[in-house]
């Protein structure tokens, strides 16, 4: 489309026929992009857009009215060289690695990431649920009306950026707050609603929710529900047996309670790279591949229902503050803080590119025990 400002007369040509925009996985056109030229005298504007459609129903998200399954990671801005500061060639080898575990979703937790960033996913296919810096919010005076005008500032800055993206599928307005809390419910309605009323393509709207569905008093108010667990690490540390049935419960609390469809935005736990053990215990590759794999069974009955995705913490192993409970930084990764794959990793590359090709879903535990040093615990 071009727009010749300035003169009597203009000229613009348009096209019926549009080629959409896919998630990775799910057509073979996948990321397809328009460009929009707007040219006023001298100066020429250049906007990369994409066109598809997004619809959540009671037990479904649709993209371009297909059902989309998020086979997700969350990520972080880090890298042992970078640390959080920008590396192209970092950003290519992350997206390299996405493509590589099958993923075709991230969450930008618990910040907005890097605009260059956000043109990867555009033209990756890879669909991103976009989360505003709402972190650590879990006291009620982080509830008073300085914290809520600052919210929607950042909210505003978020959308007016990241608006026409067409990998931004839905918008997360904070992680993990305390809305277990009664001053919780007009101070996040309030966001909820100013964030939909400022997104001209009205995406869902949700946030990431840690409390248990009897506590919880916001999510009434979302499009979908995001909900992280981590059952069998920090609740019931090392009891694998508890997974299913806790998980059981929780989609079913919440199922009675609203019907809306389901995302697990964090699931996972703390590895060790190289570090084996037979029987498998907290910290080794043996007892992270289990614990995915309880989980997985899980998902597998709910994703039949309500449940439209999953997404593992974290892609990479990453840096955090120094103290007594993180040994060199947090290692739930399913690489390593140089991005080099722990046997997690083949684990759900498998599980990914066999949903998304309608395989069974079973790992076969003897095609990931050439992937470790340490194989004759997967026999």
């Amino acid at each position: 489309i071009k727009w010749l400002y300035g003169v009597t007369a203009y000229q613009m040509s348009y096209q019926y026929h549009f080629h959409l925009w896919w998630p990775f996985g799910m057509n073979s056109s996948v990321g397809y992009l328009y460009k929009l030229q707007v040219k006023i005298t001298n100066d020429v504007y250049r906007q990369p857009f994409g066109i598809r459609t997004i619809r959540v129903t009671d037990d479904q998200f649709l993209i371009n009215e297909k059902p989309f399954y998020c086979l997700g990671v969350a990520k972080h801005e880090d890298s042992d060289l970078r640390g959080k500061g920008l590396d192209y060639t970092l950003i290519t080898k992350d997206f390299n690695m996405l493509r590589w575990l099958g993923v075709n979703c991230i969450r930008t937790s618990h910040y907005p990431y890097a605009e260059e960033i956000m043109e990867f996913t555009d033209r990756q296919g890879i669909a991103v649920i976009d989360e505003s810096p709402g972190v650590g919010i879990t006291k009620a005076n982080n509830f008073g009306n300085v914290s809520l005008q600052h919210h929607l500032e950042v909210m505003s800055e978020m959308i007016r950026r990241d608006k026409n993206k067409p990998s931004v599928i839905m918008w997360s307005i904070a992680n993990e707050p305390a809305t277990d809390l009664d001053v919780s419910v007009s101070y996040f309605k309030t966001v909820l609603q100013f964030t939909r009323d400022l997104d001209p393509a009205h995406r869902p709207t949700t946030f990431v929710c840690s409390q248990i569905f009897e506590s919880d008093k916001v999510v009434p108010y979302v499009d979908v529900i995001c909900i992280n667990r981590y059952y069998a690490w920090y609740h019931d540390a090392g009891h694998l047996e508890v997974i299913q049935l806790q998980l059981q419960r929780e989609f079913a609390g919440f199922r009675n309670l609203y019907k809306r469809p389901i995302i697990v935005t964090e699931y996972g736990a703390d590895t060790v790279p190289g570090l084996h053990r037979d029987p498998s215990s907290m910290f080794t590759e043996e007892f992270q591949v289990e614990f995915l794999q309880e989980y997985h069974k899980e998902f597998d009955r709910a994703r039949q229902q309500f449940l439209v995705g999953e997404m593992v913490w974290n892609f990479a192993d990453f840096m955090t503050i120094q103290g007594t409970t993180r040994v060199v930084g947090n290692k739930k990764g399913l690489l390593t803080r140089q991005r080099q794959p722990k046997t997690s990793a083949f684990v759900i590359r498998e599980r990914y590119n066999n949903i998304a090709s309608g395989k069974n879903t079973t790992c076969d535990n003897s095609r990931v025990a050439k992937y470790t040093s340490n194989p004759h615990t997967y026999h």
